[in-house]
């Protein structure tokens, strides 16, 4: 079992913890006293696994390329912000704008997130263990977004080519983006995604949204849309 190194913000300033994670090339290292702190484990670049002991502030594990990032308590606005590989874990609630521009890696959210999950996302995959607040998926563009609970108003508005699941309800769609259907390769891909984020739900339970595909060029036939 490998022994994490103790990075305590009660003695050691922000920037001296991200250099210090920033500096590694591999291993494990657990944040202590985090305390809602912002910017925390940002800019990783290698295979590391962190823990943060407590909440987080804005922007944790922004980023983050290759590194586990795992935040034992809530996150603040802009968790995994632009995460291009790895996995950014939050045991707790997330606020506004998770994975905002994420290319890829694995997002999990245990409990809620707030509006805009996954705005502008390229390729992230998201997971959120509860409810997400409005406009949820805003100009996603590549990606998947999968709510096991509910969604709030115009999610998915704008959307170019990214894929949403959710199992509960969903307050209304956003502009162009419509339900299709749910055939088996969209069912055997999603459970695939649940497994991977370690949580429990029936593929079969969700709905697909996608976009209807009239905003990606201007039309006078589509003027009411836009």
């Amino acid at each position: 079992m490998t022994v994490a190194t103790e990075l305590d913000l009660d003695s050691l300033s922000i920037r001296q913890v991200n250099a210090a994670l920033q500096g590694a090339e591999e291993g494990a290292f657990r944040v202590l006293h985090a305390g809602g702190a912002h910017a925390l484990a940002c800019g990783l670049n290698a295979t590391l696994d962190v823990t943060i002991d407590g909440h987080a502030g804005y922007y944790c594990a922004g980023m983050n390329k290759h590194a586990s990032v795992t935040v034992m308590g809530n996150a603040g606005t802009g968790c995994a912000e632009n995460i291009m590989s790895g996995q950014v874990r939050v045991q707790r609630d997330v606020s506004q704008s998770l994975a905002a521009s994420g290319h890829g890696g694995l997002v999990v959210v245990e409990g809620s997130a707030s509006a805009r999950a996954g705005i502008s996302m390229k390729g992230v995959d998201i997971v959120v263990g509860g409810d997400v607040g409005h406009m949820s998926g805003f100009m996603a563009q590549t990606g998947r977004l999968v709510v096991l609970g509910d969604s709030g108003s115009d999610l998915g508005d704008s959307i170019y080519e990214a894929q949403i699941y959710v199992r509960g309800a969903v307050a209304s769609l956003g502009a162009d983006c419509v339900e299709k259907p749910m055939a088996e390769e969209h069912t055997a891909s999603l459970a695939e995604l649940l497994a991977r984020a370690g949580l429990d739900a029936d593929a079969t339970s969700f709905r697909r949204f996608g976009s209807a595909r009239k905003l990606y060029h201007f039309s006078i036939d589509n003027m009411e849309d836009y």
